[in-house]
């Protein structure tokens, strides 16, 4: 052992003599500031304990390629498909139930918005991706799926799904971009859908349900307007902002701790809202005000840097087409993930009814139930949300 020209060797023997060696001053002053520093992180370190401790598992962005021998063991690697589906604010409204080779889909009350999606349209097309993702699943690992909506009137599950075994494989390059699909906020390149990417992805919606285009880049830059407008009001509106405000994330940490939400990096505002998030969008701060304007910004700024944008309708209020439409956008979505085309729902420009309306008559829909405004173009991929686990999220009988 190296010895410092200061220490003594021990003398042989013995074992060192710590005690009454005098403390040179550089080591008396990092013990001091070991000890004071110490003591000032202890209830910090206790805090991160306890909250390391209290984390929710997370499920992976990742689902095994073969379908697990194990029935159970199946039915979650089904249900971690569905928790990867989109959801309004990252809320992840859903709740899996399984007794055997059946899954019930039930919506969780507790992850609704009462506010911002009174009618439930954005609850049902959430649920109705989760849906979509867990029948592409099955498919891909060989199972028969068939689907009873809401089987027990509109109090009970939206969806029950039973399966047989020893079907063809299909699906399976849906499946395998599963895990790859984000909802991308950043902007995009400006570039257009080529025609045989749009009839693709077009392909993908059912004839019950209708998909309006718009390319034209003066028609983007007016809806871009509509964007600005639709999200300045929202934010301005306190009852809609407080609800919104419970589902932003103040950085990657708390996105771990709570397993859902959106973060204020990934809703890309930049600058002092990006910041001062905490304070720009909360809505008893009297920075508020600002807030809305750089959201209202942003949101223009993002749809003009559309290469296109999208909207999708159903003739009527009809709560299994809207159950419906959620499968479609998830099968679009997963086909331009397919494809390398970054995608985006628009919320608030289809919340309220006057905005609503505006994006309607844009669309040259007016008359139909307006379910998603999508933008699409060209943009590097985002790094994946929290998913809360399987366990959380599902219960399991045997019949």
């Amino acid at each position: 052992m190296r010895r410092t020209p200061q220490e003594a060797p021990p003398d042989q023997g013995s074992s060192p003599q710590l005690v009454g060696r005098p403390l040179g001053r550089r080591a008396f002053l990092i013990a001091v500031g070991g000890a004071v520093g110490y003591a000032a992180l202890r209830p910090h370190l206790a805090w991160a304990r306890k909250t390391l401790a209290a984390l929710p598992p997370l499920q992976p962005w990742s689902l095994p390629p073969e379908p697990p021998a194990s029935p159970i063991e199946l039915a979650r690697a089904i249900i971690g498909a569905g928790v990867l589906a989109p959801s309004l604010w990252n809320t992840q409204p859903w709740r899996m139930e399984v007794d055997g080779s059946t899954l019930r889909l039930v919506a969780d009350p507790a992850r609704a918005l009462p506010v911002c999606d009174p009618d439930q349209r954005g609850l049902l097309v959430s649920l109705g991706a989760s849906l979509e993702n867990m029948l592409v699943a099955m498919r891909a690992y060989g199972l028969r799926p068939t689907v009873t909506y809401f089987p027990r009137g509109e109090h009970g599950p939206v969806a029950e799904v039973s399966w047989t075994t020893g079907d063809l494989r299909r699906d399976r390059a849906l499946f395998a971009v599963i895990p790859e699909r984000r909802t991308n906020r950043r902007n995009y390149d400006g570039r257009g859908i080529i025609l045989q990417n749009r009839a693709v992805l077009s392909a993908q919606i059912p004839e019950d349900l209708r998909l309006h285009w718009i390319d034209d880049r003066q028609r983007i830059r007016d809806v871009g307007d509509l964007a600005h407008d639709a999200a300045y009001h929202q934010v301005r509106d306190a009852a809609s902002q407080r609800e919104c405000m419970a589902w932003m994330r103040f950085g990657d940490d708390e996105e771990r701790r709570t397993g859902d939400g959106v973060t204020v990096d990934d809703l890309e505002f930049g600058g002092p809202a990006d910041w001062f998030a905490g304070r720009y969008f909360d809505p008893d701060s009297w920075f508020v005000r600002f807030g809305a304007g750089s959201a209202a910004k942003r949101a223009r700024e993002s749809v003009r840097s559309s290469g296109a944008l999208a909207l999708l309708t159903a003739p009527r209020h009809d709560d299994t087409l809207w159950l419906a439409a959620g499968q479609a956008y998830e099968r679009f979505a997963l086909k331009a993930t397919e494809l390398g085309i970054a995608h985006q729902p628009l919320s608030a420009p289809i919340q309220s009814t006057r905005h609503r309306a505006e994006a309607l008559r844009a669309f040259a829909a007016v008359g139909e139930e307006p379910l998603l405004l999508l933008r699409l173009g060209g943009a590097k991929r985002p790094k994946p949300s929290a998913r809360r686990a399987v366990a959380l999220v599902s219960s399991f009988r045997n019949s």
